[in-house]
Protein backbone atom coordinates (compact mmCIF):
# COMPACT_ATOMS: atom_id res chain seq x y z
CA UNK A 1 0.00 0.00 0.00
CA UNK A 2 1.11 3.22 -1.03
CA UNK A 3 1.50 6.44 1.43
CA UNK A 4 -1.21 8.65 -0.48
CA UNK A 5 -4.10 5.63 -0.39
CA UNK A 6 -3.39 5.32 3.26
CA UNK A 7 -3.56 8.89 3.67
CA UNK A 8 -7.14 8.76 1.21
CA UNK A 9 -8.57 5.98 3.37
CA UNK A 10 -7.56 7.33 7.00
CA UNK A 11 -9.31 10.90 6.03
CA UNK A 12 -12.43 8.96 5.15
CA UNK A 13 -12.52 7.10 8.35
CA UNK A 14 -11.42 10.28 10.23
CA UNK A 15 -15.17 11.31 10.14
CA UNK A 16 -17.20 9.87 13.34
CA UNK A 17 -20.07 9.20 11.65
CA UNK A 18 -18.39 7.54 8.90
CA UNK A 19 -16.64 5.64 10.99
CA UNK A 20 -19.56 4.42 12.65
CA UNK A 21 -21.01 3.30 9.24
CA UNK A 22 -17.57 1.42 8.66
CA UNK A 23 -17.41 -0.55 12.01
CA UNK A 24 -21.16 -1.50 11.20
CA UNK A 25 -20.43 -3.15 7.84
CA UNK A 26 -17.10 -4.67 9.06
CA UNK A 27 -18.86 -6.00 12.01
CA UNK A 28 -21.84 -7.15 9.90
CA UNK A 29 -19.26 -9.71 8.57
CA UNK A 30 -18.21 -11.06 4.25
CA UNK A 31 -22.54 -10.90 4.02
CA UNK A 32 -22.70 -7.73 4.40
CA UNK A 33 -25.18 -5.59 5.51
CA UNK A 34 -28.40 -4.07 3.93
CA UNK A 35 -28.57 -0.19 3.54
CA UNK A 36 -31.53 0.11 5.37
CA UNK A 37 -30.50 -1.91 8.20
CA UNK A 38 -27.37 -0.01 8.48
CA UNK A 39 -29.18 3.04 8.86
CA UNK A 40 -31.74 1.06 11.32
CA UNK A 41 -28.37 0.31 13.47
CA UNK A 42 -27.37 3.84 13.59
CA UNK A 43 -30.01 6.09 13.17
CA UNK A 44 -29.33 8.41 10.50
CA UNK A 45 -30.95 9.98 7.95
CA UNK A 46 -31.55 7.98 4.65
CA UNK A 47 -29.38 11.06 2.75
CA UNK A 48 -26.32 11.24 5.31
CA UNK A 49 -26.24 7.59 5.27
CA UNK A 50 -26.19 7.57 1.50
CA UNK A 51 -23.18 10.49 1.40
CA UNK A 52 -20.90 8.21 4.06
CA UNK A 53 -21.25 5.03 2.06
CA UNK A 54 -20.33 6.58 -1.23
CA UNK A 55 -17.13 8.19 0.13
CA UNK A 56 -16.33 4.77 2.19
CA UNK A 57 -16.77 3.12 -1.61
CA UNK A 58 -14.96 5.80 -3.64
CA UNK A 59 -12.25 5.09 -1.43
CA UNK A 60 -12.15 1.14 -1.48
CA UNK A 61 -13.26 -0.24 2.18
CA UNK A 62 -16.95 -0.78 1.17
CA UNK A 63 -18.52 -2.57 -1.86
CA UNK A 64 -21.77 -2.74 -3.12
CA UNK A 65 -23.82 -5.54 -4.81
CA UNK A 66 -27.78 -5.19 -5.37
CA UNK A 67 -29.56 -7.65 -5.22
CA UNK A 68 -33.62 -6.88 -6.89
CA UNK A 69 -34.51 -3.85 -4.70
CA UNK A 70 -31.74 -4.31 -1.69
CA UNK A 71 -28.53 -2.64 -1.47
CA UNK A 72 -26.00 -4.67 0.42
CA UNK A 73 -22.92 -3.32 1.91
CA UNK A 74 -19.73 -5.20 2.40
CA UNK A 75 -16.37 -4.45 4.33
CA UNK A 76 -14.03 -4.84 1.67
CA UNK A 77 -11.35 -6.69 4.22
CA UNK A 78 -8.33 -6.61 1.79
CA UNK A 79 -8.35 -3.50 2.23
CA UNK A 80 -9.06 -2.98 5.34
CA UNK A 81 -6.22 -5.66 6.17
CA UNK A 82 -3.63 -3.69 4.15
CA UNK A 83 -4.49 -0.17 6.01
CA UNK A 84 -3.73 -1.83 9.15
CA UNK A 85 -0.99 -3.89 7.71
CA UNK A 86 0.63 -0.48 6.88
CA UNK A 87 0.01 1.28 10.11
CA UNK A 88 1.66 -2.14 11.89
CA UNK A 89 4.70 -2.99 9.30
CA UNK A 90 7.16 -0.25 10.70
CA UNK A 91 5.74 -0.92 14.60
CA UNK A 92 8.79 -0.31 16.56
CA UNK A 93 11.31 -0.79 13.88
CA UNK A 94 13.71 2.18 15.11
CA UNK A 95 13.79 0.29 18.53
CA UNK A 96 16.92 -1.50 17.70
CA UNK A 97 18.61 2.04 17.66
CA UNK A 98 17.35 3.17 20.70
CA UNK A 99 18.05 0.74 22.51
CA UNK A 100 21.76 0.73 20.97
CA UNK A 101 22.13 4.56 22.31
CA UNK A 102 20.42 4.38 25.27
CA UNK A 103 23.44 1.65 26.17
CA UNK A 104 26.05 3.82 24.86
CA UNK A 105 24.46 6.58 27.57
CA UNK A 106 24.83 4.39 30.37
Amino acid sequence: MNIELAAKQLEVLGNPTRLRVYRTVVRAGRGGLPVNQVQERLGIPASTLSHHLQRLVQNGLVSQERHGTTLICRAVYPAMNALIGFLADECCADEGCAAEASERAV
